[in-house]
């Protein structure tokens, strides 16, 4: 399964705790990654979470923590 498929499957906190063990593995494997720096990765979580408007619920969920975790991979 890919990491981004992972997401959807998201509703408990050990399934959240399996998405971060999953997303460090593909950091490490340096899959896809367009935030290397640590700055970067941070500040694309920011600008996605800023970005999103109502997507990002003001209630968030575990699934809501990954997809934030998942977009500083790839949000420029």
């Amino acid at each position: 399964m890919q990491i981004h498929e992972m997401i959807q499957r998201i509703e408990t906190k050990q399934d959240f705790l399996e998405f971060v063990a999953a997303l460090a593995q593909d950091s490490a494997d340096g899959a896809g990654w367009q935030n290397g720096s640590i700055d970067s990765y941070l500040d694309a979580m920011h600008a996605w979470a800023s970005d999103s408007g109502e997507r990002v619920s003001h209630q968030p969920s575990w699934r809501t923590f990954a997809e934030i975790l998942y977009a500083g991979k790839i949000y420029e």
